[in-house]
């Protein structure tokens, strides 16, 4: 075969003798070039098939063995590796072995920090990177946003790293733009984050999800309308666009807009993406359109998890624990349930107090597995809120790991089921074991204290609030009315009234709760003027108001001011007395002495009178003397409990009263026969830093012998006065 270069004069062609070197040196140069090229091919090829650490760390030995150093892209691709592995030390390790790290490396090493949630380290990785004056590209920025969106204090960081951006020439990059939106958006910066999109010279559809997703998370439902029909002039939006907008519907209760956005995922053809599917049920779901959502939910194709707790999670909330368990059992019989559902299930038993129901669902726990620490604390309130302590307790000794929620459970179990010593001594051991208490254990707690009557504990946690400044956080009303309210139970009246004035945000709670504590010590124009005050500063009274107004001036004995309250109570503000604004007004009458007028009361009433009314009319009557009227409410009270020992002693003790011995008898033939029991009435004291409790006809306490001698002494005194026990 022969060759000709007719192109080239021969004189000017090289010789055959200088080719021939020429081209042996070329392949002898290109030689180590091609064999790293074809190496780091196969390493990356080999790198990207590891699935395990132990995989991962087998490849990178025979790296070090094949080669001993290795280019820094197979670094970053290690480094990137490790840290999905959750091996930092390894990767760490790899990062330092290299002379200088490019930027590749250092993205890695930062974004491999965030991965792993260490959002502080990986700023101080990127201040690192700075001082050494490395190149950034157009992927640093981006992994250095959302460590400054997963900070607290993101807000000053964001803008820091945006003027560096801009300085850096990536002020128009698109992808840094777009994670800059989403840092503005997560720091409340909505109008930061507008100004960056709207500078864009160019928007793709992350953009224009991401400032969307920015006025649903404020709120701003009909601005993110706006921006969607805008966006929708230059791109389709996808499930993710969808999912927000649905989300924006769920949480802003309009069902309108969510209807029409259901009939464009259909228009579109998108109604097959399972997340949009379950986002549509979720927004029929929290509008309360329960027609449309069990319309919806039969016409779903796949129905997963995430459907069937959506719509359990619905029933729950509304208490139906009938349709909770019936939904529960057919999705059994479809698919596993999750932790997340067998949470949903136990608290509609909880709320229903269903025990029953509860223990079986505790079992089919246990024997599937299904059993974390949420579902833990779920099934440990639904035994306290049945009143099992007892099971409510060995739970919580059973949780691994206690949160504040199992703790706050465990405290709002002692003190719903009237355990008050116990909750005490609960929040004495959390203390023993270093447990930081939050606002709500230290509420109930507070409540503990009010109903024992533990004054100078219930100071000592004033202070502990105090101290933490719970009191200044937003919807601190609640807290600050339990306070109140400690003060008030314990007849610190003073200290009440000082601090209800220095309350800066009063609510009808806390107004209804100082007038209740004004009419239980007697001082029933100290809640008429509280009353008008309130009047005077715009809050509207509700139905407790008028209970706790009416009380006050039923133990004050302020008739006519009573009557006037009660009547502008129907026609001033509208509210309908019921049977309890009922029973305060035949009390008010009764003890005033007015029998026959609260009679006339409990006769014209529309509704049924109840043992506490007739309760009430019974009590006034033995006061009065009025046997007649007296024997006439205890009749009642036979008929509507009789089996309350109580009614038949107050009777029994009239009966006494005028020497009516015969029915005496018989009323205590009776209680014998029926062998009733009056339930023993109990009382608590705070003395020298303990508490001391004490039940009608008790003998354990351990100084008995003394009390009884100093009541003994008490009643002699009395005695002594002319004065009849």
């Amino acid at each position: 075969m022969r060759f000709a270069f007719s192109s080239f004069p021969y004189s000017a062609s090289p010789s055959s003798s200088a080719i021939v070197p020429t081209l042996l040196f070329a392949t002898h140069n290109l030689k180590p070039h091609f064999h790293r090229f074809t190496h780091s091919i196969s390493s990356f090829l080999l790198l990207h098939s590891c699935e395990d650490i132990r995989t991962l760390k087998k490849v990178h030995s025979s790296l070090i063995v094949s080669s001993g150093r290795y280019p820094q892209s197979i670094a970053s691709k290690l480094v990137t590796l490790y840290a999905r592995f959750d091996d930092l030390e390894s990767a760490i390790s790899v990062f330092k072995d290299l002379r200088e790290p490019d930027t590749n490396a250092w993205n890695a090493i930062i974004k491999s920090h965030v991965d792993l949630g260490l959002f502080d380290s990986a700023m101080f990785l990127y201040r690192e990177m700075r001082e050494l004056g490395v190149e950034h590209d157009s992927f640093t920025f981006p992994v250095i946003n959302k460590a400054v969106s997963s900070l607290q204090s993101c807000a000053g960081n964001g803008e820091m790293v945006h003027c560096v951006a801009v300085r850096m020439g990536f002020g128009s990059d698109i992808y840094f733009c777009n994670t800059m939106i989403e840092v503005y958006v997560k720091s409340g910066l909505l109008s930061y984050a507008r100004k960056v999109f709207d500078e864009m010279s160019a928007r793709d559809l992350v953009s224009w999800t991401s400032i969307i997703s920015g006025y649903v998370c404020e709120g701003s439902v009909s601005s993110a309308f706006v921006l969607f029909n805008e966006m929708r002039r230059e791109y389709e939006p996808n499930h993710v666009t969808l999912i927000i907008m649905l989300q924006g519907c769920s949480a802003s209760r309009i069902v309108l807009e969510g209807r029409e956005l259901h009939g464009y995922v259909i228009k579109k053809g998108m109604l097959f993406n399972g997340s949009v599917q379950n986002s549509i049920l979720q927004m029929y779901s929290k509008t309360g359109s329960v027609k449309e959502m069990e319309i919806f939910f039969g016409e779903m194709g796949r129905k997963d998890v995430i459907s069937w707790n959506i719509l359990i999670s619905f029933y729950s909330l509304r208490g139906n624990a009938v349709k909770v368990a019936k939904r529960f059992n057919h999705m059994c019989g479809h698919l596993a349930p999750s932790a997340e559902t067998l949470t949903l299930v136990i608290s509609a038993f909880s709320d229903s107090a269903n025990l029953l129901e509860g223990q079986k669902l505790h079992c089919f726990a246990i024997k599937t597995g299904i059993y974390d620490g949420i579902l833990q604390t779920s099934l440990l309130d639904c035994y306290a809120k049945c009143g099992q302590l007892e099971l409510s307790a060995k739970i919580f000794g059973e949780i691994s790991c206690r949160n504040s929620i199992a703790w706050s459970a465990m405290m709002s179990g002692f003190t719903q089921n009237g355990y008050f010593t116990e909750a005490i001594a609960f929040f004495q051991q959390m203390q023993t074991v270093g447990f930081e208490p939050g606002i709500e254990i230290l509420r109930s707690l507070i409540d503990a204290c009010a109903s024992l009557g533990a004054l100078q504990l219930g100071k000592e946690i004033h202070g502990c609030i105090t101290r933490k400044l719970y009191c200044i956080v937003d919807n601190s009303a609640p807290v600050e009315t339990s306070i109140l309210n400690l003060y008030i139970r314990c007849g610190c009246m003073t200290s009440a009234r000082f601090f209800f004035d220095r309350m800066i945000i009063k609510d009808v709670v806390t107004w209804t709760s100082m007038i209740e504590g004004c009419a239980t010590h007697g001082l029933g124009f100290e809640a008429l003027e509280l009353f008008e005050r309130m009047l005077d500063e715009g809050v509207l009274p509700n139905r407790v108001t008028f209970l706790s107004l009416l009380s006050a001036c039923s133990h004050s004995g302020l008739v006519s001011h009573g009557s006037e309250i009660f009547y502008s109570m129907i026609w001033k503000f509208g509210i309908e007395p019921d049977l309890d604004h009922y029973t305060c007004i035949v009390d008010l009458l009764g003890r005033s002495g007015n029998l026959i007028e609260a009679l006339a009361i409990i006769v014209k009433m529309v509704a049924l009178p109840d043992s506490r009314i007739w309760g009430a009319l019974l009590a006034s009557s033995r006061v009065s003397g009025n046997n007649k009227v007296g024997q006439y409410a205890a009749q009642k009270l036979f008929e509507l409990e009789p089996d309350n020992t109580g009614y038949r002693v107050i009777l029994s003790n009239m009966q006494a009263t005028v020497d009516r011995w015969g029915e005496v008898e018989q009323l205590r033939k009776t209680v014998n026969e029926k062998d009733l029991k009056k339930k023993p009435g109990w009382s608590c004291i705070e003395a020298k830093g303990g508490m001391h409790g004490f039940v009608s006809g008790d003998t354990s306490h351990p100084q008995v012998a003394e009390i009884y001698a100093v009541l003994g002494y008490l009643s002699k005194k009395i005695h002594e006065f002319g004065c009849v026990a």
